[in-house]
């Protein structure tokens, strides 16, 4: 298979939204000869579910601060700005999800991201977590940037640092210099 450059973009961490039945294939027809195709299809399905318990263990990571997660929300009715706010600070808690399907990712900015599909649209979500000396009203008023829909870049690199470092670093992948100098 070709990598393109949205391939090579993104350093996939689980997801279930690209899984390709003709990569396991192989392995589970081995495996498990007296099954259907569906079934083989459906045991895949479980099989990369159990996956995403593995990586909450590789990503227990602690941070010192909240983990802020800026929501692109597909409704119904339009896209809307939210946010939420993961209390824990730990990584592995950014893995978690309500919608049909998921896919995490680290970004070529060295932001972890989501794309999230459910019945109404597609959800994309931007984690981050706070900077130690971002004060209380610094936070609050992104905070309603985000949720008025006028946070800029700027205003989130102020107040949050980007969690693709303290990833890379489990996953051993690299993130580009360049992102490096935008980020300070």
């Amino acid at each position: 298979m070709k990598n393109t450059k949205a391939d090579t973009d993104r350093h996939v961490i689980w997801g279930d939204i690209h899984l390709n039945y003709e990569d396991w294939r192989q392995d589970l027809e081995a495996e498990y000869p007296d099954l259907t195709e569906d079934e083989r299809y459906a045991l895949m399905h479980e099989f990369n579910s159990d996956y995403l318990d593995d990586e909450r263990i590789n990503l227990n990571i602690q941070m010192s601060q909240p983990i802020l997660v800026i929501a692109d929300l597909g409704r119904w009715n339009g896209r809307f700005s939210g946010y939420k706010e993961i209390e824990s600070g730990n990584i592995r808690d950014c893995l978690y999800s309500d919608t049909d399907m998921t896919e995490w990712f680290v970004d070529h900015r060295g932001d972890l991201r989501a794309d999230a599909i459910h019945h109404d649209g597609t959800n994309h979500y931007l984690y981050r977590v706070y900077k130690d000396e971002a004060s209380d009203s610094q936070r609050e008023a992104l905070k309603r940037k985000i949720y008025d829909n006028k946070a800029t870049r700027s205003d989130i690199t102020k107040v949050t640092r980007r969690l693709g470092d303290e990833i890379a670093r489990v996953y051993g992948f690299q993130i580009p210099r360049k992102s490096r100098s935008v980020e300070r």
